[in-house]
């Protein structure tokens, strides 16, 4: 099944019924009763986020959506049926937008959690409980923009080809697609990682380019799934085997975070200088701490070296922030 983030699609609540205008009259009366029922109300338009959902992709095929028309009143006081609801299931994690304001309605990071964005009209009174019939209202009428952010405890981010997906694999149960050319991982990829005290969810991210922040490369596309998460595991090509400079790409991936979100930016960190199996590596990792005065663990994620040491340091900030 494809992953798809973002959607947009056109929503509209349900008509309220008509009032009945209606008048009772035998033989025995000398003025005929009102007797006109009420119209129905219109069904509303309600988002749900729902865990078994993973992708928007049935909102790229199917973008209109209607909430049924209220049922119109009767004689004999007959009530018309309020119309359904329209539900709408989507991904846990997604952000409801107003298209036309650019207003967030609802994120609904939560299983479960649900928001009616559309509401629909009110039925017609009819001339029963008035003596002139009240028109009904229509219902409200949007163009909705969906956006789904993942939601995991860990975001592995760096730059194309500086082995975050073989990290991922290496530590958890999925298996990512690995091929050393750039943007192998198109769309995030989740895995679990299980430990005695602590099971967490970590993400394999799409590769950061320099102006990531402005929506170069996969842009927003990685830097919004990065904001759901907990810690940021920022990765670097110690080898510098794509002819990148190690240090370079550091300075570079605080920057894009920092020019995306500050928050972002404050995210607890670990930095992994990954394979470090080719001896460039060392060469590059010397410099680097003659620059920068940080904690690194290092690893080869080929080799599945350093990786029990990488998950230990995840465990202990995850149950710090608990």
């Amino acid at each position: 099944m494809a992953f798809v983030d973002t959607a947009r699609i056109k929503i509209k609540a349900g008509d309220g019924g008509k009032g009945c205008e209606s008048h009772y009259r035998d033989l025995w009366m000398r003025y005929p009763r009102a007797d006109g029922g009420d119209g129905g109300d219109g069904g509303s338009v309600i988002f749900i986020a729902d865990p078994h959902m993973q992708t928007l992709l049935d909102y790229r095929f199917q973008q209109h959506y209607k909430g049924e028309r209220g049922g119109h009143g009767s004689s004999k006081g007959a009530a018309g049926k309020d119309g359904d609801d329209c539900v709408l299931r989507v991904p846990v994690g997604t952000v409801l937008w107003d298209d036309e304001t650019g207003l967030m309605i609802r994120d609904l990071a939560v299983p479960g959690s649900r928001v009616v964005v559309a509401k629909g009209g009110q039925g017609g009174i009819g001339n029963q409980r008035r003596k002139t019939v009240v028109l009904p209202t229509k219902g409200e009428e949007k163009i909705i923009r969906l956006e789904l952010k993942i939601i995991a405890d860990v975001g592995i981010v760096g730059f194309p080809n500086a082995g975050k997906s073989t990290l991922i694999t290496g530590v958890s149960k999925v298996r990512s697609k690995i091929a050393p050319y750039p943007f192998t991982t198109k769309q995030p990829i989740l895995g679990i990682v299980e430990t005695d005290d602590v099971r967490f969810v970590i993400a394999d991210l799409p590769g950061l380019i320099e102006g990531a922040h402005l929506g170069r490369g996969l842009g927003h596309q990685f830097l919004k799934h990065a904001e759901r998460t907990k810690i940021l595991v920022q990765v670097i090509d110690m080898a510098g085997t794509e002819d990148r400079d190690p240090l370079d790409d550091y300075e570079t991936i605080n920057l894009e975070l920092e020019q995306y979100s500050s928050a972002l930016a404050h995210k607890p960190k670990i930095l992994v200088a990954n394979k470090m199996d080719l001896d460039a590596a060392r060469k590059n990792l010397k410099r680097f701490r003659k620059e920068y005065d940080v904690d690194i663990i290092e690893i080869s994620a080929l080799e599945k070296e350093g990786l029990e040491q990488l998950v230990e340091k995840i465990v202990g900030i995850l149950k710090g922030l608990n």
